[in-house]
């Protein structure tokens, strides 16, 4: 494994699995990151939360370089992304994605949509490939679902199958951008349900998310964002619970209690506060 700065002991139980130093992000004259600063555990389960537009996916992107950074570094269980010279693949190939879409190849079954990538990209023989779709559907309880086509499947069903076929890769980190947006909210428990189980089983896991339940029943740190700065960071329940940052207040009240949105003078809150 390539080491970063000798500073940091990627061996560490307790290291960062992922880092984020000095991170800038530009689509022409929109500066939608402005130097983000992030550490996450081996095993932490952190959930990235803000307004719309305020950078989480831009974020969450960059951490695998679907988006490349203007300016500042990432490392994932201690390579660089941003080193011109890293061998990209090989560390996408340590991260998992799941999309607000669910990006299934519609033409196929649903084991065919975990085999195709592992014999692709990771070099699996048939059987191997099929024994690790088989576990990985039945950890998301689609075992009786693996014949299927993705259209006879509904929304929930369908983004359990995009789950473990990420699962299916062997990665070290998921990241989860807003996986429930698309769904009907009858579907998102059954959704959240298997991502519960991965947080329990230790998963390195990043999620941009709406689902203030979520984020507060199972993030070990819940990172609020607003104007491309993580404006609070903390414990889920001191988060979520009870903000430091009336920045963060404002948006939660929002959130929780949709009605008060409405209410004279609950926009226009002004800049939003500075990162503390």
């Amino acid at each position: 494994m390539q080491q970063e700065a000798p500073a940091v002991d990627t061996t560490a139980t307790d290291g960062p699995e992922i880092e984020i130093r000095g991170l800038h992000k530009s689509f022409g004259a929109n500066h939608v990151l402005r130097g983000i600063d992030l550490d996450i555990a081996r095993g932490e389960v952190v959930c990235v939360i803000g307004p719309s537009g305020s950078g989480k996916s831009t974020l969450l992107r960059c951490v695998n370089l679907l988006e490349e950074p203007s300016e500042g570094r990432v490392f994932v269980g201690g390579t660089e992304l941003t080193d011109p010279d890293v061998d990209i693949d090989a560390v996408r190939r340590r991260i998992g994605m799941v999309f607000q879409q669910f990006n299934l190849f519609p033409h196929v079954s649903v084991r065919e949509n975990l085999v195709l990538p592992q014999r692709r990209v990771l070099g699996r023989n048939k059987a191997e490939a099929e024994a690790v779709a088989r576990k990985n559907l039945a950890r998301v309880g689609l075992s009786d679902k693996s014949e299927a086509y993705p259209a006879q499947l509904s929304g929930g069903q369908q983004q359990r199958v995009a789950i473990a076929r990420a699962l299916s890769m062997g990665p070290e980190v998921m990241l989860f951008d807003e996986p429930t947006s698309a769904l009907d909210p009858e579907l998102v428990g059954e959704v959240l349900a298997v991502m519960r189980v991965l947080a329990g089983e230790g998963m390195t896991m990043m999620v941009v998310t709406h689902e203030m339940s979520f984020a507060r029943e199972v993030a070990d740190r819940v990172v609020f964002m607003d104007g491309g700065v993580i404006v609070e960071q903390g414990p889920a329940a001191q988060v979520v619970g009870d903000p430091l940052e009336e920045r963060t207040r404002s948006f939660l009240n929002r959130i929780l209690d949709p009605a008060a949105a409405e209410a004279p003078g609950a926009r226009g809150e002004g800049p939003p506060a500075p990162p503390r």
